[in-house]
């Protein structure tokens, strides 16, 4: 019997790393990869990626005489530079985050992705081995749109919550999403104070849900699950176009040979009645539909607020860097 996670691939999932630790990312031999601010700023303390660090302080030196902006340049270099060693590893791409202070700001969003992609291009990097990472605000989904018909920018619409996003993300031509699955199941657990299997978890239920519609209406937008807390939320997937996997879980499926039968495909969502909604260009009704839906505006907030005050913590220990 062949292992858990090969049965996971087997049943057309594409596997991702979600982790920017690349002794980790090579023993799973995933497609891709994806990292946040979060992931970096946990690496970035480990002695192995010193040299990493040391080269993103130099690079930001050069670039300016004003400490803040060498710390702007110091930590978008500093992304790009684990991106590369990522990508080394992993035969596909790698997701890069947008600082979430962006998260509200569609031209500054697009400003920034456009530099990390130059970025890359420095490095022998091409646009096409990169996703860009957004927050699935209303901003960030229309600087997706601008990224990826006007400029070519292939874009990864993260923290979302809701079908409210995915279907705005998926009608401004986003190339994938990642549904968080972990978070919304933590949101209902507090909320109603009870344990939920893996077949009633809300988060499982989302993405399945997400993709259902893609799949009916001949969306074209990858969805990968996110966010997972336990074994069970990724198996109850199989069959998702893709799938995020921390390294604990990964290694959980790595050591099992418990049975992973395909359960989600897109040949079987043709007989399901699911009506079609629009968002293109109506920003009030994105807007009024999203904020009826108080897990998703919660898990939002909450998740840009994280993103946000962990690149501040890593920008602070590049601060001291530049400064010592």
């Amino acid at each position: 019997m062949s292992s858990s996670l090969d049965q996971l691939k087997a049943s057309g999932t594409t596997v991702v790393c979600d982790s920017g630790d690349f002794a980790t990312i090579g023993k799973y031999k995933p497609q891709d990869a994806t990292t946040n601010p979060s992931l970096i700023l946990a690496a970035s303390k480990k002695p192995e990626y010193a040299k990493l660090v040391d080269n993103a302080v130099a690079h930001g030196k050069k670039q300016s005489k004003d400490i803040d902006e060498q710390v702007e340049h110091t930590l978008d270099f500093l992304l790009v530079q684990f991106g590369k060693e990522i990508l080394n590893i992993v035969p596909g791409k790698v997701s890069t985050e947008v600082d979430a202070a962006y998260s509200f700001d569609k031209q500054g969003s697009i400003d920034k992705a456009l530099k990390i992609i130059d970025l890359y291009k420095q490095e022998g990097i091409s646009k096409d081995r990169v996703l860009i990472k957004l927050a699935s605000t209303w901003e960030g989904i229309q600087a997706a749109h601008e990224l990826q018909n006007k400029h070519g920018v292939n874009c990864n619409l993260t923290l979302m919550f809701s079908l409210v996003q995915a279907i705005a993300g998926a009608e401004a031509g986003a190339y994938l999403i990642s549904p968080f699955v972990g978070r919304i199941l933590d949101w209902y657990k507090a909320a109603t104070k009870k344990e939920y299997t893996k077949e009633e978890d809300p988060g499982v239920k989302s993405v399945q849900q997400i993709f259902n519609y893609y799949k009916k209406h001949g969306y074209n937008t990858i969805v990968m699950g996110a966010s997972f807390r336990t074994i069970g939320e990724i198996t109850e997937l199989a069959g998702c176009d893709y799938l995020t996997i921390a390294p604990n879980l990964l290694e959980q499926l790595y050591n099992s040979q418990d049975p992973v039968p395909k359960k989600l495909a897109s040949e079987d969502t043709a007989k399901l009645d699911i009506p079609k909604r629009s968002y293109l260009n109506d920003e009030s009704k994105f807007r009024f539909d999203f904020n009826e839906e108080t897990m998703a505006v919660h898990k939002l907030s909450e998740g840009i607020s994280k993103f946000a005050a962990d690149a501040v913590t890593l920008k602070g220990t590049l601060k001291e860097k530049l400064q010592a």
